[in-house]
């Protein structure tokens, strides 16, 4: 069994004297110490070489890795493992190598103070991420602890969820948890106007008026919510396109011919950690994309200009692929060879010519092919019919 070298503490405002006794002697017994200067003044008194977190992470792996054979400890806020350094260290170093020394998180602190369960509440960190992925959580008596990126991060959330009808909604925030300078800030978005300390900790209980914007998670968002020149898979068509192609945490989305990245944008919303990336030969298109990316809470689309096959080269393997445009025998066979096992295909035709070529992937590789109809009602009362959309599916096993 490999031997424990690298100790991850968490560590919270009481700092040493809030550390379990054995803890304790492994930061008081530790050769070398990296953290923040927040986390050194928390530890001081320790007579370990310390070091200051790099800014670059692969570098500080680099300088783990160089380490071994001495007793390390890294200083981490709270539970190491909960949206911390703790887990990406775990991934890049065996965790056999690793004892971790979780203290209370901000979230388990912040619930408490607000009395909430954690079981009924939504957890997410901003920390030097997109703050605009907080907003695909904003729902209707959603309750929300936010591990904020600065002072001026409250402001911006309070601003995105007055712009979508939530302005009513009381926001806490909580910095200094467990210190001698605890400190609580209290009022509701629309009117928000508290300097707080850059490091902080927002609850948000999210409530809506009645003109405010519905944005569930299951797909199907209503066709005005997106920017589009009408390269839009339409909201029944999205549905059901979504519902096959089966988002899943942290699994990765090819949408060949993104247009205006209606697809893209609902798989990223549809799971936690769900990647997309999303192929485009026209620039105003991708632009569209990105807006709305950013506009429903999922900034992290990414976008490849060009088009298949040639622009799938060297992207990462796809747990499911969508072809809404572009569709040919060439950029098919490209994208089936690249997707995973248990990876979902689905193109939708509404060209002639795109719809000669389903029938003929139906009889190779299976699956499900339907021709999608809709028929709707105007404000006239007079039923408009859509453009019908043939669609093949199929799992690849």
């Amino acid at each position: 069994m490999p031997e424990v070298w690298l100790h991850i503490v968490g560590i919270g405002e009481d700092g040493l004297a809030g550390l379990l006794p054995a803890t304790r002697a492994v930061v008081e017994d530790a050769e070398v110490i990296i953290g923040g200067d927040r986390h050194e003044s928390l530890s001081d008194g320790i007579s370990a070489e310390r070091m200051a977190w790099p800014e670059d992470f692969e570098v500080l792996i680099d300088l783990l890795r160089d380490l071994k054979g001495q007793r390390v400890v890294v200083i981490a806020t709270g539970d190491p493992l909960w949206f911390s350094v703790g887990a990406r260290i775990g991934r890049a170093i065996d965790p056999a190598q690793i004892t971790y020394h979780p203290q209370l998180s901000a979230f388990q602190l912040a619930a408490a103070r607000m009395g909430w369960s954690m079981a009924d509440l939504e957890t997410l960190t901003v920390h030097g991420r997109p703050v605009e992925q907080m907003i695909a959580f904003i729902q209707p008596h959603a309750r929300l602890l936010i591990l904020t990126t600065g002072a001026d991060t409250p402001a911006r959330i309070a601003r995105f969820l007055s712009e979508r009808g939530f302005g009513a909604s009381p926001m806490t925030v909580l910095a200094a948890m467990g210190g001698a300078q605890e400190a609580r800030f209290e009022g509701v978005a629309d009117s928000w106007d508290h300097v707080v300390p850059a490091f902080n900790t927002l609850a948000v209980e999210c409530v809506a008026a009645p003109d405010a914007a519905l944005l569930p998670r299951v797909p199907g968002l209503a066709d005005t919510l997106f920017q589009t020149d009408d390269t839009l898979t339409r909201q029944d068509v999205r549905a059901v396109t979504l519902a096959k192609l089966m988002p899943m945490r942290g699994a990765l989305l090819w949408d060949i011919g993104v247009g205006c990245g209606s697809v893209a944008v609902e798989w990223m919303r549809g799971a936690r950690y769900a990647r997309a990336i999303g192929i485009e030969p026209s620039a105003d298109r991708r632009s569209m994309a990105a807006a709305n990316a950013l506009a429903l809470g999922v900034p992290k689309l990414a976008l490849v200009a060009g088009q298949a096959p040639e622009a799938l080269e060297g992207l990462e393997a796809p747990d499911a692929v969508f072809i809404g445009g572009g569709l040919s025998a060439a950029s098919f066979t490209a994208a089936w060879a690249a997707l995973r096992p248990l990876g979902r295909m689905v193109c939708n035709a509404v060209t002639a010519e795109d719809e000669a070529f389903l029938p003929d992937l139906h009889k190779r590789h299976g699956g499900q092919l339907v021709r999608l109809r809709a028929d709707q009602m105007d404000d006239a009362g007079i039923w408009q019919k859509l453009d019908p959309v043939m669609q093949w599916s199929t799992v690849k096993r």
